[in-house]
């Protein structure tokens, strides 16, 4: 009988429990794919700019074809609306002119919607000179 009085009392808990893990666990899960995203795009970006740097440095390139080229990858890797603010300018790499490209972009802070976390990443190459 004692038995049946405790089975009585603890009917119903593992849904308290159960809701009481995922209160905790599932924030905590969309956090890491949050930063997981933001990584991501940073990094396809911060590659995007770089290919564009290079595309850019040849002879007889200009630094449109390196945002061009810049422009294109992050569409292709991601979206359109990543590829919206992508610059190049002439510079001094190391003390020799080069190129660098520019990309900045905001991705949503809460999954698709909400605030955006500003992303800035810079590609840079050497520019060849004619002798």
């Amino acid at each position: 009988m004692r038995n049946a009085s405790v089975a009585r009392r603890e009917r119903g808990s593992a849904v308290v429990d159960f809701v009481l893990i995922m209160v905790l666990l599932v924030p905590l899960v969309l956090g890491v794919a949050q930063v997981a995203l933001v990584l991501h795009v940073r990094n396809t970006a911060s590659a995007a700019a770089s290919e564009g740097a290079r595309a850019a440095a040849p002879l007889g390139a200009t630094p449109a074809d390196g945002a061009a080229r810049a422009k294109r990858l992050i569409s292709e890797a991601l979206a359109d609306r990543y590829a919206d603010d992508v610059t190049a300018t002439s510079a001094v790499v190391g003390g020799v002119p080069g190129i660098e490209i520019v990309v900045r972009a905001r991705v949503p802070a809460l999954g698709l919607f909400g605030p955006a976390v500003p992303v800035t990443v810079q590609g840079h190459a050497v520019r060849q000179v004619e002798p």
